[in-house]
């Protein structure tokens, strides 16, 4: 064997065969062009049948790469349609947050509008408020009930006004400052206020329980039984609370005593109206220099 360094292209037989038929085929594919390109020239039908041979043997591999192709596109495609579908799903769930936050204040407006409208028709009915504010605090200790409302001497708020919301008696000032007032409850423990029972027109009495409820006891010897529902109003007797406004309802009843509950529910109050006083009428001049 020669050595290495004297080795080289031609001294390799395989080289050699490799070279001699990559020449032969090179011949041969130069002589079969020439072929088809004088068939072509001089027989074209012969040609067109050459040309439906190849056809038909390059049709196996046509489709097989033709189903590649397409799957290929279906994959693209399917992988477009997943990322567009998330795309529009994103876009919806954002659409759905804004129509669900118009929703929320679309509402919170209508309940606004309806208690100012409660409140608009309590003033058109002739009752003209001293002051209308909003509820700023509350206070619950033992069985005292108190809540603070944002106005004050300044306003003409002065204690023992009767203090009203659109459903009904909030309670009455207890106390004054320059620009917030005490707010007496009619649940508190020692608020009382003169009411008649709607149904019957008898004459009964609300004293707080310092719980949130309050007790009814009617004031007229063999009145009808109160019953539960029985919707109380002031009476306007007195002279701290102006007849007509809605105070409680009746929940329960045992013997001559009811339990009941104030139809303005401080939690869920936020405005108030001060009512002025009730202006009691001069009591009859006693007749001057009567006979004797």
């Amino acid at each position: 064997m020669a050595p290495p360094r004297l080795r080289d292209r031609g001294f390799s037989r395989r080289i050699q065969y490799g070279l001699f038929i990559g020449y032969v085929v090179a011949i041969v594919g130069i002589v079969g062009g020439l072929g088809l390109i004088l068939v072509a020239r001089y027989d074209p039908v012969a040609f067109q049948g050459i040309r439906g041979l190849a056809l038909d043997i390059t049709a196996p591999a046509a489709s097989v790469f033709g189903n590649v192709g397409r799957g290929a596109d279906e994959v693209g495609g399917g992988v477009g349609a997943y990322w567009n579908a998330a795309r529009q799903n994103r876009l919806l769930r954002a659409e759905l947050d804004a129509t669900a936050n118009r929703l929320i204040q679309a509402r919170a407006t209508e309940y606004e509008n309806a208690r100012l409208r409660r409140l608009l028709r309590i003033v058109e009915h002739g009752t003209q408020p001293v002051a209308v504010a909003r509820l700023i605090g509350s206070d619950a200790a033992n069985h005292r009930r108190y809540v603070t409302l944002a106005a004050g001497a300044r306003d003409g708020v002065k204690a023992g006004q009767p203090v009203r919301g659109p459903a009904g008696l909030v309670g009455r000032v207890a106390e004054t400052g320059e620009r917030v007032a005490r707010v007496l409850l009619v649940s508190d423990g020692g608020s009382s206020v003169p009411v008649r029972v709607a149904r019957t027109g008898q004459p009964a009495l609300v004293t707080g329980k310092g719980d949130g409820t309050v007790e009814i006891k009617s004031t007229q010897l063999g009145a009808p039984p109160l019953r539960r529902g029985d919707l109380l109003f002031t009476s306007g007797t007195g002279g701290v609370f102006p007849a007509g406004i809605p105070v409680a309802v009746v929940l329960d009843v045992s013997g001559e005593l009811a339990g009941g509950r104030p139809l303005a529910n401080p939690a869920r109050l936020d405005v108030a109206m001060v009512l002025p006083e009730v202006e009691l009428a001069p009591p009859p001049a006693s007749p001057v220099g009567t006979a004797n």
